[in-house]
């Protein structure tokens, strides 16, 4: 069985370094899931930047959403799986038939059934998975239906995953605080 450790926090708030040196201490072949993609010039030099930071062996695969499924028809071979990140994977697949149609419902519905089937890959995996995640729900409310659509729907899929992981820690400024206490 699988273990999940997921990380919370705010931009530029340590996730993806306290991740991998989570990785990098579990030793082993490290997987990162990337589902990052560049939409514009500021985000491909992001990406780039992440791609640098990363240690020479890693496997990387890029998969914007249905990762339980790419996964199922190309496995990981490796100890420790990286999702990078669970933020960009929500708005991927609320945007992936373009803003204009974006419809709540279905949004909703096509998330459920690919948190749902990440976490049965999780849990039928060997390896120790690591899923990073914005929180995006302590800000000023959107001013337009398609941020708070986005901001319900991640809090919403935040809460299922926290709920189903061994271990959360919300990061602050770069530290890791552990918030599995509390739940």
């Amino acid at each position: 069985m699988g273990k999940l450790t997921f990380i919370l926090g705010g931009a530029r708030s340590g996730k993806s370094s306290y991740a991998q040196r989570l990785a990098e201490k579990h030793g082993g072949q490290v997987a990162l899931i990337a589902t990052a993609t560049p939409s514009d010039e500021e985000m491909a030099v992001r990406i780039r930047n992440h791609q640098n930071d990363r240690p020479p062996g890693w496997i990387t695969r890029e998969i914007p959403w249905g990762v339980a499924a790419a996964l199922k028809v190309d496995p990981l071979p490796a100890d420790v799986i990286l999702l990078d990140c669970l933020t960009l994977l929500v708005s991927n697949l609320l945007l992936h038939d373009g803003e204009s149609g974006v419809n709540e419902a279905s949004a909703a519905l096509l998330l459920e059934n690919e948190i749902t089937t990440l976490l049965a890959t999780v849990r039928n995996s060997r390896a120790m998975w690591i899923i990073i995640s914005n929180e995006v729900g302590l800000g000023l409310v959107p001013p337009y239906p398609l941020g708070r659509i986005y901001r319900d729907l991640l809090g919403r899929t935040n809460q299922q995953v926290a709920a189903f992981a061994d271990e959360v820690f919300w990061m602050v400024a770069g530290i890791p605080v552990p918030i599995d206490e509390y739940r």
